[in-house]
Order: C-alpha cells, then sequence, then structure tokens
C-alpha cells in the first residue's frame, strides 16, 4: 500500500497537509495515512478526529515520514527531517522555489522527488489542485477584514437623522484571486471599491463585481499578460504614465491593499513614501506581496509600520489565520494531486513523469533538480 506522512508544521505555520476528511478520501483510493500526534491541533482537528478518519497518529515528525511513499507539509520541511525520509519518495508542499536556492539544492541532493505547488500549470485540469489560488482566495478576504477591524469608520454609507455616514474609500492594487476576493469583500462591507492592474482581461471582471477599474489603458496595456495568465513585467515608460494616474488617485484613499506579484521576481514596488505621506491620517496600507519585498515602500514583513498617521501592515501568512478554512482548502488540492500517483490495483506509488501537472510542479528527482527555471538560478543543466 502507498504510505503517506504528514509531519507538523513549524511555530509560525498553524495550517496542516491533510485534514480528517481527505484521510478518509485518501484511506478509500488504497493509501495508509500516519500524522504526527498534535499535529493538526492548531486548525482544530484533533488525533481522534485522524484515527477516525482511518489514519494512524506517530509520536514525532521522523516516525510520521519515515516509512512513506509520500510526505505532505505546508511549508518547506527541516533538511533533517527531509533526510529522514526514504530516497525516492516524494515530497509535496509549498516549497517556496524562489526563496533560498541553496537550501532547495540540499533538499534535492537527498534524492527526495520534490514537487512544489506554487509551480501549479494553468490549465483547466489542474484548478482543483491550485494552492495559490485557494490560499489567495482567504487572503483577499482576510486583508480587507483586517483592514476594516484596525480602520476607525464605519466602511458603508449610513445615513441617520443626526446626518450621513459617507462610505469609505477602498483601493485593490493587483487583481489576481486575492484581489477579486478583496474586491467582492469590500463591496459587501459597503465601501466605494476602486482597482487596478496591468492586465486589460481583469478590467470586465473587477466591473462585474461593482468596482471602477483604474489604469492608463494604452497599447502596451492590451498586450500585458503571459499565456500563463500572470502580468508581464511593463516598460518604464508605462510604470511612469501608471505611477502618475495612480499618485493622485491614492491621495483620496481610506484603505489600500496591494497583491501585486510576478512569480520569480521581487514584488513590484506601488506605493512609494511619497504616495504614503499624500494619504489622510488614519489610512490604512495592507501589503499582500511583503513576503517578497513588499509593494509598498515602508512594509515591514510581520510588522505594522506607521507613517505620518497612515498604517502600513505587513503580516505575514493571512491565509494561516483562518486556519480551518485554509487547511480544508489547501488538503483537498493535494489530495487532488496526489490520487493520481497512486495505482489503485497495485496500491503503489506510480507518478507519471509524462503528465503535464508532474512536469510543471516536479522540482527535483534521483538527486538532481528536473525544473529549467530553477536549474538555471542556480547554474545547473537540469533536465526534462
Amino acid at each position: 500500500m502507498v504510505a503517506i506522512g504528514v509531519p507538523a508544521e513549524g511555530e509560525d505555520e498553524p495550517r496542516i497537509g491533510l485534514t480528517p476528511e481527505t484521510v478518509k478520501k485518501l484511506v478509500k483510493q488504497g493509501a495508509t495515512v500516519t500524522v504526527r500526534s498534535g499535529a493538526g491541533l492548531r486548525s482544530h482537528f484533533t488525533d481522534k478526529d485522524y484515527t477516525d478518519a482511518g489514519a494512524n497518529i506517530a509520536k514525532t515528525d521522523e516516525e510520521a515520514v519515515r516509512d512513506a511513499d509520500i510526505v505532505l507539509t505546508v511549508r518547506r520541511p527541516p533538511l533533517a527531517l527531509v533526510k529522514s525520509m526514504k530516497k525516492g519518495a516524494a515530497l509535496v508542499g509549498m516549497l517556496d522555489p524562489f526563496a533560498d536556492d541553496a537550501g532547495l539544492d540540499t533538499l534535492a541532493k537527498t534524492g527526495v522527488s520534490l514537487f512544489s505547488m506554487e509551480l501549479m500549470p494553468r490549465i483547466t485540469r489542474a484548478q482543483v489542485m491550485d494552492v495559490l489560488s485557494s490560499q489567495s482566495n482567504l487572503a483577499g478576504y482576510k486583508a480587507v477584514v483586517d483592514a476594516a477591524a484596525a480602520f476607525q469608520r464605519a466602511l458603508p454609507m449610513m445615513m441617520t437623522a443626526a446626518g450621513t455616514v459617507p462610505a469609505v474609500k477602498v483601493f485593490i492594487m493587483g487583481v489576481g484571486v486575492a484581489g477579486l476576493q478583496a474586491i467582492a469583500t469590500a463591496r459587501r462591507l459597503g465601501a466605494i471599491v476602486t482597482a487596478t492592474d496591468v492586465r486589460p482581461a481583469v478590467k470586465e471582471q473587477v466591473a462585474s463585481l461593482g468596482a471602477k477599474f483604474i489604469a492608463v489603458e494604452d497599447e502596451e496595456f492590451k498586450q500585458a499578460e503571459t499565456a500563463g495568465g500572470y502580468a508581464k513585467e511593463m516598460s518604464e515608460a508605462y510604470k511612469r504614465k501608471q505611477a502618475e494616474l495612480i499618485t493622485e488617485h491614492v491621495k483620496n484613499q481610506d484603505i489600500v491593499i496591494t497583491t501585486a506579484l510576478i512569480p520569480g521576481r521581487p514584488a513590484p514596488k506601488l506605493i512609494s513614501k511619497e504616495m504614503i505621506e499624500s494619504m489622510r491620517p488614519g489610512s490604512i496600507i495592507v501589503d499582500l506581496a511583503v513576503e517578497r519585498g513588499g509593494n509598498a515602500e515602508l512594509a515591514k514583513p510581520g510588522e505594522i509600520v506607521e507613517h505620518n498617521g497612515v498604517r502600513i501592515f505587513g503580516l505575514l501568512n493571512l491565509p494561516g489565520s483562518l486556519p480551518v478554512n485554509a487547511s480544508s482548502l489547501y488538503a483537498r488540492n493535494l489530495q487532488a494531486f496526489v490520487e493520481p500517483m497512486i495505482d489503485k490495483d497495485k496500491r503503489a506509488l506510480a507518478i507519471n513523469w509524462d503528465d503535464e501537472i508532474i512536469k510543471g510542479t516536479a522540482i527535483a528527482r534521483d538527486g538532481a533538480i528536473v525544473n529549467a527555471m530553477i536549474a538555471e538560478r542556480l547554474g545547473k543543466g537540469g533536465k526534462s
């Protein structure tokens, strides 16, 4: 039978790679599942929940992964834990493939097959496995909720006998999954919402959610999207024009939420110190790209910075602050990804290395880096 191991995550990660719901489904597929004792508690799943679903409970992380054919994690695990895995076993998780190159290379040399869920191809068949979408959706929601809780005014317009309370203005920068959910959440709370993105395709999506689209819509803008649906890096000339437009717009905003990321690159700077200084005291910026350097100039990872009365939130792991939902969605992503790896007749690990999804997410196999993009960055040849 295919053995699946789930270790506990680090202190700063409350999510878990499998929930009791997904354990039950994988056991029905012919897998055995071993979960580290207490690993699910921060997502409010007890050991009894897991045993009732058919899982075994291990006393240590090493015991949970030692005999596993597949190990499921949220974050990149410590090297010592990976070394305790069997050679040829598969490690699946959000392995942060664009950070700590040396650490990633060292993990690859253990002989464990590495699969990074952040590299999931943008194809229809892989949508159910898209961890970036499932987690970003929650991040966009939580960003608005946190900003609304910290903002010392009501968001919707209220008409009372004593006068009218004006609606708060919310500006969303970057209209991917997180941005769209942020728009929808802010609109539900009654705010006046505007949004911007360099991809022309999102203009209609923004309008469909009841928000106004803000952008310099020239010829470069019309071609500013990759085949994979990501934003392209824009020219310096376009950036200047867009910055002028955004600078004027930001002055009058109460809450700004930035979500702009380009895979494999530092987050683009969208909010300058001067723009922050032009905002009214009491305004709030929530920078969802702070882990990649941030979209706002003064944002600091894990901190709330105040400058001239404007607070810049650089909070990390917003999906993790909703651990029950985040773990449930993430676990379903992983379940959908690993089920095709299990030969149900032979009840053995059977990875189809020619599958487009496997090729897209695989970082390492047999001790070597196999992802061309990662290999190039590491100065290695790689192999397909």
